[in-house]
């Protein structure tokens, strides 16, 4: 159905690159460096929703990039009554952000679908994520040589869902609104942030939130196969 399209724009972290899991990896390694008695499956299962509740926020510029790192952090330690100095959160919080792109996985089907697209369309990305850490997260999955372009929110001066990221990354790209298309897990930031700005969406809705608008979504990557 948009088998017409010549440029595919994705989200990376939640969408391709498992940031989940990744982040589990991530915690694990600094946990047992620091010494932390502390469960990682409690610390995850409570940091995972705080850390996106925090990056909601920070994409429409209510907290601050240091407010994201440091709050998303205490919650949970703080929800798990494990007494952590400021001073070693922000430790924790640059740790954090040195080990994460030195894990790898992707979402299953990631590579399949990219193989599936890349002689058909132009391949691209659109990130919230900050420079340094996302292009060390294409390079070390090794699906850095799938995109024609990588748009962040450094680059583009503002986040996901305000549409002056998405009029820069069709800018850098050559592409028209018409013959493009974003495909995100968060319904806010890409799909009704490129919907507004007027391009195609798809919502890979792996965890089949529901949601109160008729757009288009696939669970798995690869049903995107279907589609594109």
């Amino acid at each position: 159905m948009f088998k017409h399209k010549k440029h595919v724009f994705f989200d990376l972290d939640h969408t391709l690159w498992d940031f989940d899991k990744n982040s589990g990896f991530a915690f694990d390694a600094i946990f047992k460096n620091q010494g932390f008695d502390i469960s990682l499956e409690e610390f995850l299962n409570i940091y995972i929703p705080r850390n996106q509740h925090y990056w909601k926020l920070y994409q429409v510029n209510q907290i601050s990039h240091q407010d994201l790192r440091y709050y998303r952090l205490k919650d949970v330690f703080d929800a798990l009554k494990f007494e952590v100095s400021d001073e070693i959160i922000h430790k924790l919080s640059d740790d954090y952000i040195e080990y994460l792109p030195e894990y790898n996985h992707l979402f299953d089907g990631a590579i399949e679908l990219l193989d599936y697209l890349k002689p058909n369309y132009q391949l691209h990305i659109i990130t919230n994520g900050f420079s340094k850490v996302q292009d060390k997260k294409l390079h070390n999955s090794n699906i850095g040589h799938y995109f024609e372009t990588i748009t962040n929110s450094e680059l583009a001066g503002q986040k996901k869902p305000n549409p002056i990221i998405f009029d820069y990354a069709l800018g850098i790209a050559k592409a028209s609104k018409e013959e493009s298309i974003m495909i995100g897990d968060s319904f806010e930031a890409d799909v009704l942030g490129a919907l507004d700005f007027g391009i195609d969406a798809i919502f890979f809705n792996e965890h089949k939130t529901e949601i109160n608008h008729d757009v288009y979504q696939v669970n798995h990557l690869l049903e995107l196969k279907n589609i594109l």
